[in-house]
């Protein structure tokens, strides 16, 4: 593929501007060429941020009149699905920034019209590149704490929705959000989808109709539990990871500090509080564990290795999917309080 690989973004908001565009630029082999927004203003704030580059108001104005070759889609949840579709029919290549979609079927559907592109399809899952699931990862799979028989992760604060992001239909719900992260590591950390699942969720805000918290709880094989939480309604939290064996325990309090640092336009800079290192009890005692240093960078350094043949894809859509089932199973064990199965084709019912 001819190099720099041109880029346009979807959506100009918070993930668009943040995330994707700051991204991208550290990515030598990508170049950021357009953006497609409705809105002036944002119009304006992405012209600002990038002089030179191509403006649209929508997609189909994007894939009319430029000669992009990846599509990232960084729109509300309820479009992700349709504007894949449509730019991977309009042979570009596709990323979309998590939640994937909202159904399994169009998860399906995204999938089918990337293979009969032979365009590349991925979901930003960013967080795989967290330093604190990076750390929970390596310690796991060193065995030092035996067979792996609980763990429990999650995102606690306080604040209402707002946007898009306050209306059920354009969201789907609190885990397509910060639920989409952790689902996804907990299946990592696992190697394979829960065989039950049992959901709980709380409207404490009368003005939308998206939960205030959000319990899935699943079983693995092995009688493996997992219980992913997120909260909007705490002042004070919980750990971000408990993790249980039958010949150890480790707690992880803290979020990854890369957000913060992006932020302020230095991600380099990220440096996790020695105070947020995790705590790992054994038969030998109780010990700190510095916590990994974590890398957002790698996702679109992959993806660039992907597109020139250089790496194999680090997130996959298949893998993704399985994602999808779980919250999508999950959304209805809350609705009708009762706990879904693992049925044959990789959804819950």
């Amino acid at each position: 593929m001819r190099l720099p690989i041109n880029v346009g973004i979807v959506g100009y908001g918070y993930a668009g501007r943040a995330f994707h565009a700051y991204l991208i630029g550290l990515e030598p082999r990508l170049k950021l060429r357009a953006v497609a927004t409705r809105s002036p203003e944002r119009q304006s704030q992405a012209a600002a941020d990038h002089p030179g580059i191509d403006l649209f108001a929508s997609l189909d104005e994007m894939l009319s009149h430029s000669d992009i070759q990846l599509v990232v889609i960084a729109t509300p949840h309820s479009t992700h699905a349709q504007m894949a579709i449509q730019a991977a029919r309009a042979g570009r290549h596709v990323v979309v920034d998590k939640a994937m979609c909202l159904t399994v079927a169009e998860a399906d559907a995204m999938i089918a019209a990337a293979r009969e592109a032979g365009v590349l399809l991925s979901v930003f899952q960013n967080r795989r590149w967290d330093g604190d699931f990076l750390t929970v990862q390596r310690v796991v799979t060193s065995g030092q704490l035996g067979r792996l028989r609980l763990f429990e992760l999650g995102v606690w604060g306080h604040g209402h929705p707002r946007g898009w992001r306050a209306q059920r239909a354009e969201m789907g719900g609190m885990l397509y959000d910060w639920g989409s992260h952790l689902v996804d590591q907990a299946l990592l950390l696992v190697g394979d989808m829960p065989q039950a699942i049992h959901a709980f969720s709380q409207y404490d805000y009368s003005d939308t109709d998206v939960e205030s918290y959000a319990r899935c709880e699943m079983r693995f094989a092995d009688d493996l539990l997992c219980t992913v939480e997120v909260n909007r309604i705490a002042r004070l939290g919980k750990p971000h990871w408990m993790v249980v064996g039958d010949a150890g325990a480790l707690v992880k309090e803290g979020l990854d500090p890369q957000e913060a640092a992006m932020r302020e336009g230095h991600i380099e800079s990220a440096a996790e509080d020695p105070a947020h290192y995790a705590r790992m009890r054994t038969n030998d005692g109780e010990v700190r564990v510095p916590t990994l240093r974590g890398d957002w960078r790698e996702y679109y350094r992959n993806v660039a290795d992907a597109l020139t043949g250089a790496a194999e894809l680090a997130v996959k859509p298949e893998e993704v999917r399985r994602v999808v089932a779980v919250i999508e199973g999950s959304v209805a064990s809350a609705r009708e309080d009762r706990v879904l199965r693992l049925r044959a084709d990789g959804t819950y019912g």
